[in-house]
């Protein structure tokens, strides 16, 4: 086996673990009226059926005051346990043990969402938004510890085997252990025994009322950048604490917090198994608990180098088994080449939920459409499929289709698979891009589908090939107007004939020569102007970012990579003018006067070059040579709107699994 330490059985309390991966707590945001159903049921079975060992369901707010989002459950109300059942029974059918987390935020409570005004041990303010919170009385502090146990037994009653208590990130048990947040000069606050009381009565709380073989964790983070943060030593006596009382079975380490929110899900930006330093030290300390390790744990090969060292008992393996449920089988299989990869960009699974929105997934676009389609079992077809451009969208309905059982062609125009997504993945640190487009190329050559590489097709050869269904997925290009939303008076960007101006795509695939100075216009606030931008910079030019918005990268905030990137552009001497708009190009070494969207004044910046990051139009060249020629052809991708990768596997899919099951089109 490739893989021995990860899948060695473990002993948590009364229960096996058939191997040593955790499939941990995070917000899917799907609850309905503040109740799971069909949605979560099969989103949770299908990582239980997947292999994970361990299943910590999301969390569940334990006092109106520590509501959080609009998918959160309903707390304090017995109507959860027959929903919560189904859950639970869906899970340990599978073979898997569920928990699930219990959280209050304190002071970071989100109370225009809430409607309740906010706690915490010393009336801090929200790290979360705007708002402040006052000093809970011993009175509210009761009533807290009550409706952790409350909720605990709610948990009990619905059949989950455990619950594991959160105190990462500086929610409430967090803030009163760290001096910065509890300034309290009664039996909660001043010594470690005092901060340590509100987590430890929780869990003693917790194990009487719910009985001696339901199992107790908690969740704590590492958090070594803010001063205002408990340091690992401290941590580690506070563990200590808890362990020597039994009060906990095991403690999973995350990073961040609300005073760094970017490390909470870290993105490609960040060193993968980040929380080993403190998961080695919280092992030298425990006697009872086991410890788990997570935060960028993205692979099986990551899981197994921590458990073979010894820094850990267990792994949480979280975006890895969004990305692939199926992750843990395929190791045990010794088939790690086949999981498919996440690309930690954090762009459907955070980025969802930071809109507010249910989760999914950019490489797994079932991530939250179990009870729809399936996960990746699909029903089984036949007939020929025909799929033109091998881009996100080509590349995922020729797999999909493949996988039901239909003949599929994939003709790519070009030398290789992957479109505009391959060159996202020629951008600083994006290397995991490359490595999700050759787990395509590996999952179609075993599945039968004939590449064509240096295959471009015509509407005449098109209308030539028998095939009963066909996908065009020939995406977008780069407009030659250098038009500027900010600027709509302004059709055609002035000086655009006077040549030196280049898209993304220019610059990526080196078609672009350009000199020192480079001007990017980055109107998306995304990877294709920023992470361009950083290419540049990388290189040795010397540029300035150009942005209506007021701060570059403005859409990245959605996935926490919007400050890390900033930082590293400033270090690389970036120059950033936020909103602005440019006003024309002068060409000729005299770079473009940039005007001021807030005052209209206009300055000139030098530059020798200007790469243009606005919107790309769809390709319209083969639909409309396709026009009468009576076939019946479905528009995805880029082609039907050009957006990003995302929405583009999410076409390919939704079209594959629709695709009929007879030979007859579609």
């Amino acid at each position: 086996m490739a893989y021995p330490n990860l899948f060695q059985p473990l002993e948590l309390r009364h229960k096996t673990l058939r191997n040593r991966v955790v499939f941990g707590a995070h917000t899917a945001n799907m609850a309905k009226g503040g109740l799971p159903d069909a949605q979560h049921v099969a989103y949770y079975r299908e990582r239980a059926l997947g292999g994970a060992a361990m299943v910590v369901c999301e969390p569940m707010p334990v006092h109106p005051a520590a509501v959080l989002t609009r998918g959160n459950f309903s707390p304090s109300t017995d109507e959860v346990i027959p929903a919560f059942r189904a859950v639970t029974q869906a899970v340990k059918a599978e073979g898997s043990v569920i928990l699930q987390q219990l959280y209050h935020v304190g002071a970071h409570g989100d109370q225009d969402n809430a409607w309740h005004a906010g706690w915490s041990p010393s009336g801090g303010p929200s790290y979360h938004d705007s708002d402040g919170s006052h000093a809970m009385t011993e009175a509210e502090i009761e009533e807290t510890i009550d409706g952790f146990v409350r909720a605990a037994q709610r948990c009990h009653d619905a059949g989950f085997d455990g619950v594991e208590v959160w105190a990462a990130y500086h929610a409430l048990p967090d803030q009163f252990w760290t001096p910065f947040s509890n300034q309290r000069d009664d039996k909660w606050g001043g010594s470690l025994e005092n901060r340590t009381r509100f987590s430890r009565e929780i869990c003693h709380r917790i194990r009487k009322a719910c009985g001696d073989e339901f199992i107790v964790g908690l969740a704590i983070n590492d958090e070594p950048d803010v001063p205002a943060a408990l340091g690992r030593e401290a941590l580690c006596e506070i563990v200590a604490l808890h362990d020597a009382e039994e009060a906990m079975d095991y403690v999973t380490c995350g990073t961040g917090s609300y005073f760094d929110f970017y490390k909470l899900m870290p993105t490609f930006l960040y060193p993968e198994k980040m929380t080993v330093d403190l998961t080695t030290d919280l092992k030298a300390v425990v006697g009872h608990a086991k410890v788990t390790s997570e935060a960028h744990i993205r692979t099986p090969d990551n899981a197994e180098d921590i458990l073979r060292s010894g820094r850990a008992d267990m792994v949480s393996i979280v975006r890895g088994q969004i990305a692939d449920p199926h992750l843990v089988t395929k190791a045990s299989e010794d088939r790690a080449e086949d999981v498919r990869g996440c690309i930690s960009c954090n762009q459907m699974c955070w980025g969802r939920r930071s809109r507010d929105y249910w989760i999914s997934c950019l490489v797994n676009p079932s991530a939250g459409r179990e009870w729809e389609w399936g996960g990746d079992r699909f029903a089984s077809g036949q007939g020929s499929v025909l799929v033109v451009g091998g881009g996100p969208a080509g590349l995922e309905a020729a797999r999909a289709a493949a996988e039901r059982g239909f003949t599929v062609d994939l003709h790519e125009a070009g030398p290789a698979l992957g479109g505009q997504f391959r060159l996202a993945g020629l951008q600083p640190r994006r290397g995991q891009i490359t490595d999700l487009l050759g787990w395509y190329e590996r999952q179609l050559t075993q599945l039968g589908v004939h590449i064509h590489l240096n295959s471009y097709l015509d509407a005449a050869d098109i209308a030539a090939m028998p095939a009963d269904h066909i996908a065009l997925c020939t995406g977008s290009l780069p407009t030659d107007t250098g038009f500027q939303r900010a600027m709509t008076h302004l059709p055609r960007l002035p000086g655009m004939d006077r040549g030196r101006v280049w898209s993304p795509e220019d610059v990526l695939t080196k078609q672009a020569r350009l000199g020192e100075h480079v001007i990017v216009l980055d109107e998306g606030g995304n990877w294709r102007g920023c992470g361009t931008a950083w290419s540049l910079a990388e290189a040795g030019h010397a540029v300035t970012i150009v942005t209506p918005d007021p701060l570059v990268g403005k859409e990245l905030q959605r996935s926490a990579t919007d400050l890390p990137l900033r930082k590293r552009l400033a270090a690389l001497g970036v120059t950033f003018v936020v909103e602005s708009a440019i006003a024309e190009w002068l060409g000729n070494g005299g770079g473009a006067d940039v005007t001021d969207l807030l005052t209209g004044d206009i300055r000139r910046i030098g530059a020798d070059d200007l790469v243009m990051s606005t919107v790309n139009q769809a390709d319209e060249t083969l639909p409309r040579a396709l026009e009468g020629h009576g076939l019946s052809i479905t528009r995805l991708g880029d082609l039907a709107a050009p957006r990003m990768a995302a929405l583009a596997f999410y076409d390919g899919r939704k079209w594959a699994v629709g695709l009929p099951s007879g030979a007859e089109p579609a």
